[in-house]
């Protein structure tokens, strides 16, 4: 993507006014609602650029993924809502920088847990932060504390 987010996004709202695509025209407007409502926040900057789209919409796709878990407690019924979020993950993921798969991942966990000479699950916070640190933007932090707790553990 060589344009800024706020064009990409500016060019595929007017194409999905044309098709008429409700979908893509949703999430679309949750980010730019959600844009405006930071540059009306109290300490607003004034700075509109990729770092604020990339941290809104990192906010936003997490949050979908928090309702997922919720929707998936009201099984076949919320099936529908499930799908919805689903497709506004996916189609926001294409913004946001790629996570490390779960192999790279266990590898700086273990290569963590060796430099902090953490073996107990007491030590979670200090190698999690370890890793944090360094590589914050790389690694789903979700899945980096499941592979700490897991190796500890043992």
């Amino acid at each position: 993507m060589s344009d800024s987010i706020q064009a990409e996004l500016d060019r595929r709202f007017i194409a999905a006014m044309k098709s008429r695509s409700e979908s893509e025209l949703r999430v679309i407007r949750a980010i730019r609602t959600k844009i405006q409502a930071h540059k009306t926040a109290k300490n607003f900057d004034g700075v509109v650029n990729d770092a604020l789209y990339l941290k809104i919409i990192g906010s936003y796709v997490k949050s979908m993924k928090a309702a997922i878990d919720d929707f998936q407690k009201g099984g076949d019924r919320a099936a529908e809502m499930i799908e919805g979020l689903n497709f506004e993950i996916n189609y926001l993921s294409e913004f946001l920088p790629q996570k490390l798969d779960e192999a790279a991942t266990q590898a700086l966990v273990d290569t963590a847990i060796e430099k902090t000479n953490a073996s107990s699950p007491k030590q979670l916070g200090q190698v999690m932060g370890f890793i944090m640190k360094n590589h914050r933007d790389e690694v789903d932090a979700g899945l980096v504390r499941k592979l700490i707790e897991a190796a500890l553990s043992d």
